[in-house]
């Protein structure tokens, strides 16, 4: 088994996390074992499981660190001096480079999310929930403003950008004809476009 790129001299948990990454790219979750993880993170079980409690842990967090940096960078740009334009572009657009810039992570998390335990299958969907109603919020203040038209309602917005979201580890490849802030901006003018009055 190939040793992550991360290198020994990166953090054990940054290791675990990168050889568990690719590995449930590559493999799939169910057919990924802690033992490949740890070999390829060139660590023992027993540094695994003083991390991460379990397997189930490693596939949490795959997802839950690509969404705590989303959610961080969302609020930024929400809670920015700007017009409401100008944000929700530079939010819609924000969503679809960070999920390029982490596609096996968007992969995993739609192709293994069935695989996670009860509580934390609870979790990502809290987690989830908070930013899309955080993003909802800037399209229904640019509705109460009349900036946006409000022939559609925000929710269905909000399910239209995301179900483009959702679906680039489908189809993007990194060295395909367009760059991932060219395929946010088309995604974002979209959105725009879509709550033109």
């Amino acid at each position: 088994m190939p040793r992550t790129t991360d290198g020994a001299e990166a953090p054990v948990p940054q290791r675990l996390l990168a050889a568990a990454t690719r590995l449930f790219a590559e493999q799939g979750y169910d057919r990924t074992s802690v033992q490949e993880i740890v070999e390829a993170a060139g660590v023992t079980k027993g540094a695994l499981y003083h991390y991460f409690g379990s397997k189930d842990d490693l596939l949490h967090e795959v997802y839950a660190r690509v969404l705590r940096v989303q959610q961080e960078r969302l609020d930024a740009f929400a809670g920015a001096d700007e017009p409401i334009e100008k944000r929700l572009r530079g939010a819609a657009a924000d969503v679809v480079v960070t999920t390029i810039e982490n596609l096996d992570d968007a992969m995993i998390f739609f192709r293994s999310m069935h695989h996670l335990s009860p509580e934390k299958n609870k979790q990502v969907r809290a987690e989830r929930r908070r930013y899309h109603e955080r993003f909802r919020a800037l399209i229904e203040e640019g509705q109460a403003a009349g900036v946006f038209s409000s022939a559609t309602p925000a929710d269905l917005v909000v399910d239209y950008h995301f179900g483009s979201v959702h679906h680039l580890s489908t189809w993007y490849r990194p060295g395909g004809p367009m760059t991932p802030q060219e395929v946010a901006d088309h995604l974002a003018d979209l959105l725009l476009r879509a709550l033109r009055p």
